[in-house]
């Protein structure tokens, strides 16, 4: 069953609809975390970690992944620090935003030890904060086998930040295995226009400059056939051929086939260690689901009628976003 034949209407409501314009080029675009973010369709952005109705859905498909390709986690040595403090970073976030699912209590001061509860998963554990054995896996794993996001962790040496860590299963169109223990600058250098128009430089200084525990927030977004999460370069075989056959079928089928793809991205600066975690949580929703709101498919119309030859290519949607204009024009509001 594809994510076109689940989607409700609280997906409508919560969905991060990414474009406050009707043209789209890159920008840092970031903004502080914490603050609901109204839409035209209900809000988001309450969270930094959100919890919804395809919360196990989403955490087996990413078992299976896992399981499927371990190299979608990663963590170089000297990051092991760093996936202990974004382990707790985590908890407490998912305890503070879910207390009737989720506590986090001390229970001892030396050595720190904490009992972790999650009651959606029946989980019950006591650890000691940086000692292995008292996880039955390790941290980074531990805790993104509970949340819906992608984690990447930075690490900040000689005034570079390095891709060491990390657990990434939902990748759209890149590989985490590929791009570990690169640097921030070389892991984008394929994005076109970010180096020439100074982008990534600028937010490379900016991620450079976040204090302990500051953290923000951003939006990207692509296009993405049959609502697969896992449109890595790994796996590009199983769904490359996804955007071929939309484009040779009946246009008819676009609006269940077609999603917009959002992520919102947090870069949070973590108290311990002092790396930067990345939070990536992907949202999708069909186009026939976007019509539902005419502000959302006039926007998104416009947006990739004007968007730049150069950036389609690079977002994968030559393909598809013919068939995705044509559809938006020949289709008004749809009641789910």
């Amino acid at each position: 069953m594809t994510a076109a034949a689940v989607f409700t209407q609280n997906d409508i409501e919560n969905f991060p609809f990414p474009f406050p314009k009707d043209q789209y080029r890159y920008s840092a675009n970031v903004e502080p975390t914490g603050q609901k973010a109204s839409t035209v369709a209900g809000s988001w952005g309450e969270h930094r970690v959100v919890i919804d109705a395809h919360y196990r859905r989403e955490l087996d498909e990413r078992s299976r992944i896992l399981a499927a390709d371990p190299t979608r986690s990663q963590c170089l040595p000297h990051m092991i620090p760093a996936a202990w403090d974004a382990m707790l970073t985590l908890m407490h976030e998912l305890a503070d935003g879910y207390p009737q699912h989720m506590t986090l209590e001390r229970v001892a001061a030396e050595p720190a030890s904490y009992r972790w509860r999650n009651a959606l998963l029946d989980i019950d554990e006591t650890f000691t904060f940086g000692v292995a054995e008292t996880l039955p896996t390790d941290p980074l794993n531990y805790i993104c086998s509970q949340i819906q996001e992608d984690v990447v962790l930075l690490d900040q040496r000689d005034d570079q930040m390095w891709g060491d860590a990390g657990v990434v299963t939902f990748a759209a169109d890149w590989s985490f295995g590929f791009d570990v223990g690169m640097s921030f600058l070389q892991i984008h250098g394929p994005v076109p226009r970010l180096h020439s128009e100074k982008i990534a430089t600028r937010a490379h200084e900016f991620i450079k400059r976040l204090q302990p525990a500051q953290s923000y927030r951003r939006t990207n977004w692509t296009l993405t056939v049959d609502g697969k999460l896992d449109t890595s370069t790994e796996t590009y075989p199983e769904w490359g051929k996804d955007r071929r056959t939309l484009a040779e079928g009946p246009l008819e089928d676009v609006g269940d086939r077609l999603f917009l793809r959002t992520e919102v991205q947090h870069l949070i600066r973590l108290p311990q260690s002092n790396a930067v975690m990345f939070l990536i949580r992907t949202y999708l929703l069909p186009f026939k689901a976007i019509a539902t709101i005419p502000e959302w498919a006039d926007r998104l119309y416009r947006v990739l009628e004007d968007l730049p030859v150069d950036m389609a290519d690079y977002k994968g949607i030559t393909r598809t976003r013919g068939p995705g204009l044509q559809w938006l024009r020949t289709h008004g509001p749809v009641v789910p």
